[in-house]
């Protein structure tokens, strides 16, 4: 039997019993290995040793410990404080303050969850304080916390460039800014719509000037980082994985000397945090490369390229295509493992038909993103769940307005190529 059959059926079963996404990759490869006899076992470790032995996915443990840092440096409050002070006195204004704090939160953790889990819980619970309604509060941070792995630095588009030659992670990193802040900017017209209805009120009074130049003072320092990584990379100061490194010692800094919160003796929980982060992801790179492996050697990504390319397809039936099958691909698969099979296959027929790579990136990054809010499997509702105390089911019944908004984000960002390249383009990214 072909082993691509094998290895994929083997992966949707193993999926269907409930396997952890990054195991059953890994199972599936073993299991057609073992199944077929064309291939040694000796093929899955080295395979999955392969994936992760790259030095740009060095990137992956520093920004992730960089976030911690800045996280056990107070941050979160501070950004808490300069977002609230522009938008908390409007009616729905936690709301709007949940989504502009996520939103810069974004810019230094590049992670879906931990945004959820480590601001999007605080802020949960001042929203159910403040009379908003618990489910849509949680709804409302599971939602906005998508910004995540769009604005840099965020480690999918550091894989994703592992995957693709034709686009660079320091580009990838700018195209994200501007759909970050589409994203954002749809969520607040949701939380604008659902306010009105509701009659959420805003929280206090709007604050004078001395007191907003005071708050954005202290909030610089942690907004500078973004911007010091992009900044550095465009002036040629230093790689994206060296810029991963300056990202520490920057929080470090921010952390200890700046906002004087950070404490020696908190430090070594930081490192244990990370580093199960770290290995977590890791884990779900050096499985699906495994699998990726087997099914490139066999030959299916080059079948399914001449396949779509003889369908004759415009580039614009084909993007439409592509956001079907990457919607329904993401229900079911992490955003890592699903840009580590798809990608091989997928952009060499967008480069084909014309289509810009970063534009197709953006693409890709954001509709496997998406899966992470929409049942069965949404990774982002579990945490999100879990972290507000709200059953899944009231959780997803307030989803509709906001997937209805991303789905307006998509469009855009599918039918105007310029919301993806502009900035790479305008700033000399290629």
């Amino acid at each position: 039997m072909n082993p691509c059959i094998i290895l994929i059926a083997a992966a949707c079963g193993y999926l269907t019993l409930g396997v952890p996404v990054a195991i059953a990759l890994g199972l599936a490869t073993a299991t057609a290995l073992a199944l077929t006899d064309s291939y040694p076992l000796l093929v899955l470790m080295k395979e999955t040793f392969t994936g992760i032995d790259s030095f740009p996915l060095m990137a992956v443990p520093f920004f992730i410990l960089a976030a911690e840092l800045m996280s056990g440096g107070s941050l979160t409050d501070v950004l808490l404080r300069f977002a609230g002070q522009f938008v908390g006195h409007k009616r729905g204004g936690l709301g709007y303050t949940n989504v502009v704090s996520l939103t810069f939160f974004s810019g230094i953790s590049g992670s879906a969850l931990a945004d959820a889990a480590g601001p999007g819980s605080m802020l949960i619970r001042m929203m159910d304080k403040a009379g908003y309604k618990r489910s849509y509060a949680a709804a409302l941070t599971a939602s906005t916390a998508i910004v995540g792995p769009i604005i840099p630095p965020s480690i999918t588009m550091i894989v994703y460039a592992l995957q693709d030659e034709a686009v660079s992670v320091g580009a990838l990193f700018v195209a994200g800014v501007l759909p970050g802040i589409l994203i954002a900017i749809a969520m607040c017209v949701v939380n604008w719509h659902v306010s009105r209805q509701r009659n959420y009120k805003g929280d206090g009074g709007r604050p004078v000037l001395a007191q907003i130049l005071s708050t954005t003072w202290k909030a610089l320092p942690a907004l500078l980082l973004p911007v010091l990584i992009l900044g550095g990379m465009r002036a040629g100061w230093f790689t994206p994985t060296e810029a991963s490194v300056v990202a520490v010692f920057y929080a470090l800094l921010c952390g200890k000397y700046v906002y004087r919160t950070l404490e020696w003796k908190a430090v070594p929980d930081i490192l244990a945090r990370s580093a199960l982060l770290t290995a977590s992801v890791l884990i779900i790179i050096a499985m699906s490369a495994s699998f990726a492996w087997l099914l490139t050697i066999e030959g299916l990504p080059q079948q399914m390229a001449d396949w779509l390319i003889g369908m004759k397809l415009s580039p614009w039936t084909f993007l439409i295509a592509v956001n079907i099958l990457l919607l329904i691909f993401g229900i079911f698969i992490e955003p890592l493992p699903g840009v580590m099979v798809l990608v091989p296959i997928l952009a060499p027929v967008a480069a084909k038909l014309g289509v810009d790579p970063i534009h197709f990136a953006m693409i890709v990054i954001y509709n496997l993103t998406l899966g992470m809010i929409t049942p069965p499997v949404g990774g982002l509702l579990f945490v999100t769940s879990n972290v507000s105390r709200v059953p899944l089911s009231e959780l997803v019944s307030e989803l509709r307005p906001f997937l209805w908004a991303h789905g307006a984000v998509l469009v855009l960002l599918t039918f105007i190529p310029a919301l993806s390249t502009w900035l790479p383009h305008a700033l000399g990214f290629k």
